[in-house]
């Protein structure tokens, strides 16, 4: 029946109740747990989770690493909630804000029986909600029947499938004349995911042949610096150098992609941000949340260009991971052209750690 929710609609409500701190239970086959972002859930909260059993707190591989906990899962660790941990303990495992304030943390127990696909499905749902990747687990001898019982939402992995990774499909909402400074034979286009998820923008200028590499710029949203102005990267100089130089071949197009902080958030970002007034690079500060060198997904802008009709690009960039993906994606990359702009006394640590780590071009 169409009023039924598709896959995608299901994990959307998932990710905005764990924004909201409300517990969501997921069952996989015989198995099942009530879940909860370590960075949301409160007090009442983790009181009455604790109530239905022994807890688990999954985090990521590089967040074990740093806290010196052992991920026998591989990518995750399951760490023991003890029975007197309180919500400090649960935001210190989760948050490295105060690791340096608190370098002898531990002994921490990890489990190492059974499954992890439960916990593996919470953090991603964590990331993908813009949250620290870290969740309180509880499993359940009959999770549906809670959920039910309670008014929670649910989601049965073993029915999605590989949904829970997957982009959902864009649509171009509209489209309109846009005269800007660099040219004013622009053109904005509006792209919105199935799931309600975050928009997407492709700013189009001249007419540019379908049929021919079109020159063009993948750049992902950075708010402090392209508002702001900030000094400590070089989003801000790359956006407008990029769209300066699209106006003057008088044609291209720029995608504007909402994948803040590499894709992680902007108040991740932020945190990344206090890691490295403490002496970490962009990368390792990364790692201490939990998260990748890099979480954004390229395919969004490979989809947008294939529906605006293009198959081939001169791509301005200076990350050849950006390349690789394109090309793994379907569209053509007959060149790369530097953007190399925007270095400054405040910026050049991380434009080196760029370089040494992620193998910018710069």
């Amino acid at each position: 029946m169409a009023l039924a929710l598709t896959h995608a609609e299901q994990i959307a409500r998932l990710r905005a109740d764990l924004r909201m701190g409300v517990g969501v239970v997921l069952v996989d086959g015989a198995q099942s747990a009530l879940v909860m972002a370590a960075e949301t859930v409160t007090s009442a909260r983790l009181s009455d989770a604790r109530a239905l059993g022994p807890a688990l707190l999954a985090i990521t591989a590089r967040r074990a690493e740093t806290l010196k906990a052992r991920a026998y899962d591989g990518d995750l660790a399951r760490i023991v909630v003890p029975k007197d941990a309180d919500m400090t303990w649960v935001r210190s495992i989760a948050d490295p804000s105060g690791d340096l304030n608190h370098p002898m943390q531990g002994p921490h127990i990890s489990a190492r029986d059974g499954s992890a696909d439960l916990f593996r499905a919470a953090i991603i749902l964590c990331k993908q909600a813009f949250l620290l990747p870290a969740a309180l687990v509880v499993p359940l001898a009959n999770g549906p029947e809670l959920a039910q019982t309670h008014g929670l939402n649910s989601l049965d992995l073993t029915a999605v499938g590989s949904a829970l990774l997957q982009s959902s499909p864009l649509h171009e909402i509209t489209a309109a004349r846009l005269p800007m400074e660099v040219s004013e034979a622009g053109r904005l286009h509006v792209f919105r995911p199935d799931d309600g998820g975050e928009e997407h923008y492709a700013i189009e200028i001249g007419r540019p042949d379908r049929a021919q590499p079109v020159l063009s710029r993948l750049h992902s949203a950075c708010f402090t610096g392209d508002l702001l102005g900030s000094l400590k990267c070089d989003c801000g100089p790359q956006l407008r150098a990029a769209l300066k130089q699209i106006g003057e071949a008088g044609h291209g197009v720029l995608l504007y992609l909402n994948q803040e902080g590499r894709g992680i958030g902007l108040a991740n970002k932020m945190r990344a941000y206090s890691l490295q007034d403490q002496g970490f690079d962009t990368v390792e500060a990364n790692h201490r949340l939990g998260f990748e060198d890099d979480e954004r997904d390229f395919k969004l802008g490979a989809e947008i260009l294939r529906k605006l009709g293009f198959s081939a690009v001169r791509l301005m960039t200076n990350n050849p991971k950006k390349v690789q993906m394109m090309q793994a994606s379907g569209i053509e990359v007959t060149e790369r052209v530097p953007l190399a702009v925007g270095r400054n006394s405040h910026n050049t640590e991380y434009l080196d750690t760029k370089a040494a780590k992620s193998g910018h071009l710069l």
